[in-house]
């Protein structure tokens, strides 16, 4: 059921009609005041409400934990118990859920949001995941006259709540220009490319990439105390010189390399595993980056685990 703002409208409800499989989606334009279903009112779908209801948007969440309605109602959401009561009626539904089952979970299948979604509506996927999950959602939108666009992320919360989070985006280039206004209120820059699933293939390179520099910084901090320089003094410089990185920048704000590995273990382990998970399956060789994600400086160090 879904439950709404006091004082605030009813939601513009839109009548389920047939849709022919194949036949060509007839896209709502995407300006002004927009209705948006958003699934995942966590570390950053939090954020991306508070944006948008900020640039006027009437949003509605998911919901599905005590916990979950008490942050709605602080943000001055409606929120919903079920994903079709969330998304249905709905101009665009963004999906910002932690693991690739629960995007297809939340968005396929007969419970699922695009069987729920209105002709003419756009899903934007946020979730790092399997390039496949992309594709299989594209194609069950396209079943039904849904767009769906592959809106791979780049950034934090702090990003958001600047309006600069990065966006790599697949699929429809004209699709992705009908929604670019409302992905405007949270994102900055919003890069197109190519075709669907190349959102997460991107997203998939730089994980694995910063995750390898992150590991790269540990073991710049081990030898810098070999040759008797300690951390403090080797973060601080080396942020000024050739040899620095955005992953550098964040080791040397946390203030030390355990401080980052606290804070982010659980978020790069998960997607160190995606990365490998998409390799083995497309017989791709991570080359030097997986030698570096292999090693001791970031399985131990950054990522936190044990030797088995």
């Amino acid at each position: 059921m879904a439950h709404r703002r006091a004082g605030q409208r009813q939601p513009r409800r839109h009548r389920q009609t047939p849709f022919d499989a194949g036949a060509r989606r007839q896209p709502r334009p995407l300006g002004g005041e927009l209705r948006v279903g958003l699934i995942g009112l966590g570390r950053m779908g939090r954020p991306i409400v508070d944006r948008l209801t900020t640039a006027g948007h009437d949003v509605t969440v998911h919901t599905r934990r005590p916990e979950t309605r008490a942050i709605a109602r602080a943000a001055g959401v409606s929120w919903a118990d079920t994903v079709a009561e969330t998304v249905r009626g709905a101009d665009a539904v963004l999906v910002v859920v932690l693991t690739d089952e629960q995007v297809r979970s939340v968005c396929l299948g007969p419970d699922g949001a695009l069987a729920a979604m209105a002709p003419g509506s756009t899903l934007v996927q946020h979730t790092t995941s399997d390039p496949d999950t992309a594709r299989l959602l594209a194609e069950a939108g396209a079943e039904r006259g849904v767009g769906v666009l592959d809106a791979a992320l780049s950034g934090g919360p702090h990003d958001i709540a600047a309006g600069r989070l990065t966006l790599w985006v697949g699929g429809d280039e004209a699709q992705l220009d009908e929604t670019r206004p409302l992905l405007d209120a949270y994102a900055s820059p919003i890069l197109f490319v190519g075709a669907t699933g190349n959102g997460q293939r991107v997203k998939l390179v730089n994980n694995a990439l910063f995750v390898a520099q992150v590991g790269l910084a540990v073991d710049a901090v081990r030898l810098a105390g070999a040759v008797g320089i300690d951390e403090k003094t080797i973060l601080g410089a080396l942020q000024h010189g050739s040899g620095t990185s955005r992953a550098l920048t964040v080791v040397a704000g946390g203030r030390s390399v355990d401080a980052v590995a606290e804070r982010l273990a659980e978020l790069m382990s998960k997607d160190v595993g995606v990365v490998r998970e998409v390799a083995r399956g497309a017989g791709v060789d991570l080359g030097i980056i997986g030698t570096v994600l292999s090693s001791d400086a970031v399985e131990k160090k950054v990522l936190r685990r044990s030797s088995p």
